[in-house]
């Protein structure tokens, strides 16, 4: 399979912000229609593992258009969401504009992941979601979340995941290679922009590799919890104290 927004290396980086500059306007749309609107629920379970404290601080990494920071902010968290995509940042701010009450905006910002623009143990949640498989290094980019979070400081990752069922996998994938694709042609013009998720997904660690590297970098408490069989996960861990 080849995909024109795939590539490893040190050409990812240039190929993934192509990639959501292409798709920053229709991104919330077909967040959507290629989850039958379940991403919101998983980004809700996502909250909820933060065990968010209010006045507490909080990194959103790979924000996108700002769904986690905006939520996050909800529960009283002084939260800030980075993001190396200016369209969608550009998205994020007009939503903070527009609909969050001044006082709860989030800020936005632009950095990469990788190279994170704060001090070590900065922030008591740090967050990605949909994100660290893009990295052109995601165990780099899980070494940036360790670092930045403050002892006791929360981990969660939201991402696709690879069931564990032979079958339950199979079919999984079937809709992203035959399905997913086509809501990309519809509304970008263009099937290689969400034929990429596949694509990224087989060449990346999923769960349970995400969970191997937490354990590796020292976090307690290092769980996964699957949703729909494994085709969505949440990687969960904690700092020591």
């Amino acid at each position: 399979m080849s995909n024109k927004y795939y590539a490893p290396g040190e050409s990812r980086a240039d190929r993934v912000r192509g990639l959501f500059a292409a798709i920053a306007g229709r991104y919330d749309l077909i967040n959507d229609l290629q989850s039958f609107g379940l991403h919101r629920y998983w980004k809700r379970r996502l909250v909820r593992l933060t065990q968010p404290q209010a006045g507490q601080r909080a990194l959103d990494l790979c924000c996108g258009t700002g769904d986690v920071a905006f939520a996050l902010t909800r529960q009283g968290l002084e939260t800030v969401g980075l993001d190396f995509s200016e369209p969608m940042l550009e998205v994020a701010r007009r939503r903070a504009a527009t609909s969050a009450p001044k006082p709860a905006a989030p800020n936005f910002i632009q950095g990469d992941a990788q190279q994170v623009p704060f001090p070590d143990a900065s922030f008591d949640v740090v967050t990605i979601s949909y994100g660290l498989r893009n990295l052109a290094d995601w165990e780099q980019g899980l070494r940036e979340m360790r670092r930045v979070a403050r002892p006791g400081g929360r981990l969660v990752v939201l991402d696709f995941g690879k069931p564990s069922n032979a079958l339950w996998r199979s079919l999984y994938f079937a809709y992203l290679q035959y399905c997913v694709p086509w809501l990309g042609w519809l509304l970008c013009g263009d099937r290689d922009t969400h034929g990429y998720i596949l694509e990224s997904l087989r060449h990346y660690a999923a769960q349970d590799g995400v969970a191997r590297k937490m354990r590796e970098l020292g976090l307690e408490q290092v769980r996964v919890v699957n949703l729909m069989g494994g085709m969505m996960s949440l990687n969960f861990g904690v700092r020591p104290a």
